[in-house]
């Protein structure tokens, strides 16, 4: 019984246990459904306060924004307003211009209306006075016209005439003696070495035999040279000699000097073709700094960019007409400052623009523009006297000459170009000019025979003294010259002589 007893109290007490935890279970289920509920009615109350608050924040707002829009709807409506009172002022004023305007056509209309009466009228008496007069004079008006009309251009022509001749015989009283004396100071001090080149140069070679050498294998030695120098180079029959041959004069003789060079030296292969070409090739673009920067010291011309210079000194390889460009330049230079000292212009501008007046002949560009053009966009990069990029703008009149100094530009150009000896043509274009003096003039109603003569410096011409008078002569010798001036170019200047005379033969028997 005991042993039954002891068994059963296991049992009991795991029973108690359970039963034990599910009541304190229990418990605790009921203690958080009451803290549940008691939060629970913690946040309604919340809630419900919070809603309160924000309705009552709504209406303010409301409020507010209702008085906000009612101010602004009455501040709108003044405003428009004072806008109506404005246009209704405005359209009073119309109306009364309006009004105006309308009394003012009709009393225009009233003006016109009676002009036009009275011209009417007048027309009519007119029309009564011409029928009067051509019953008179017995001439119709047209040919009454035409006789007052030639009558008065008659007489014009005779009073101008007599202005001009009197107006030439003043200018040349006074104007020849001082351009002759301005001229001769400055031609008298100059006196300038002229380079003749052509577009070929020959070197001589110590026997023929360098021909093939200078060939190659296969070529080789003469393709290298052309290619590296740009140049050709011509290779026939012509004893001991070769030609090389370029329009670009610093190419020509930088292969020129290599040519020479090689030849001397006698190692003649692609290699060495190469190294003697690139020294070569420093050397002259040394010369040419040289060159520019001896005539720049030479002329006293200060704060020249190394640009120009080089520009310049690329000159001394260009000819134009046989006359080497960089001479030609400094000899202008030189007439430009004695002329403006002359007539007291600017010098250093007149001597500076004088000396870069060709300078775009020393530009290297594909372009085509002329070289006055690439001139003027040069030194205008470069900052120079605006006096100046018009003076090499104007040399050749591409732009009209705004200041004295672009004209004497012009001046002391024509004349280095002009002088004796400066340049020289070919005899094609020699007796070519002739012919078209000669043609021009001979084009002319009343000229019998034209001849060109003083190497085309004076053109002559004989006309029928029946068909030209003497005031007829001088109008024809001015249109002559002229035609000459727009049709031709040609250093320098052309005399025209028109000869007009009066024969009468008879023979005794």
């Amino acid at each position: 019984m005991s042993a039954l007893w002891f068994a059963a109290l296991p049992l009991a007490g795991l029973v108690l246990g359970w039963t034990i935890r599910w009541l304190y279970a229990r418990f605790q289920l009921a203690a958080a459904e009451q803290k549940a509920e008691r939060i629970k009615q913690d946040a309604v109350k919340e809630a419900e306060a919070q809603k309160k608050e924000i309705l009552v924040e709504a209406k303010d707002q409301l409020i507010r924004e209702r008085n906000q829009q009612e101010r602004e709807v009455r501040e709108r409506r003044a405003e428009l307003q004072r806008y109506e009172r404005r246009v209704q002022q405005k359209e009073e004023t119309l109306d009364k211009k309006v009004e105006t305007l309308d009394k003012q056509e009709q009393s225009l209309q009233a003006r016109a209306k009676a002009a036009s009466e009275k011209e009417e009228a007048l027309a009519g008496q007119e029309e009564r006075y011409r029928q009067e007069l051509e019953r008179i004079s017995g001439l119709s008006a047209e040919e009454a016209k035409k006789l007052i009309i030639q009558g008065l251009e008659n007489e014009a022509k005779r009073d101008a005439q007599l202005i001009v001749n009197k107006i030439e015989q003043e200018a040349q009283l006074s104007a020849e003696k001082k351009a002759r004396d301005i001229l001769v100071t400055t031609i008298q001090r100059i006196a300038t070495e002229v380079t003749t080149e052509v577009t070929v140069t020959s070197v001589s070679l110590p026997s023929d035999e360098m021909k093939g050498r200078i060939i190659g294998r296969e070529g080789r030695n003469i393709r290298t040279l052309e290619t590296l120098t740009g140049v050709d180079v011509i290779i026939d029959d012509t004893p001991e000699a070769v030609v090389i041959s370029c329009f670009d004069p610093v190419r020509r003789e930088i292969a020129r000097v290599s040519l020479e060079r090689l030849i001397a030296d006698g190692r003649i292969h692609p290699a060495r073709i190469e190294e003697v070409v690139q020294k070569v090739t420093r050397e002259v673009t040394q010369k040419i700094y040289e060159e520019g920067e001896k005539v720049v010291f030479d002329l006293g011309v200060h704060n020249m960019a190394p640009e120009l210079i080089k520009a310049l000194g690329r000159l001394h390889y260009r000819t134009s007409y046989g006359q080497n460009v960089l001479a030609h330049s400094k000899e202008v230079a030189v007439i430009a400052g004695m002329l403006a000292a002359e007539i007291g212009a600017n010098r250093e501008i007149a001597k500076r623009g004088a000396l870069l007046h060709d300078i775009g002949k020393g530009i290297e560009t594909d372009g085509d523009q002329n070289h006055a053009e690439l001139g003027m966009e040069l030194v205008r990069k470069l900052g120079e006297d605006p006096r100046i990029v018009n003076a090499i703008g104007a040399h050749h009149n591409d732009v009209e000459p705004t200041s004295a100094e672009s004209v004497i530009v012009q001046i002391a150009d024509a004349i280095s170009a002009a002088r004796p000896g400066a340049r020289r043509e070919t005899l094609d274009n020699y007796i070519k000019r002739l012919e078209n003096l000669e043609n021009i003039a001979e084009s002319f109603s009343g000229v019998e025979k034209a001849f060109a003569i003083q190497a085309g410096r004076e053109l002559r011409i004989m006309v029928n003294n029946e068909q030209v008078s003497d005031d007829g002569a001088k109008d024809l010798c001015k249109s002559i010259a002229k035609k000459i001036e727009s049709d031709l170019r040609y250093p320098g200047r052309i005399k025209v002589t028109i000869i007009r005379e009066t024969r009468i033969v008879e023979y005794a028997r």
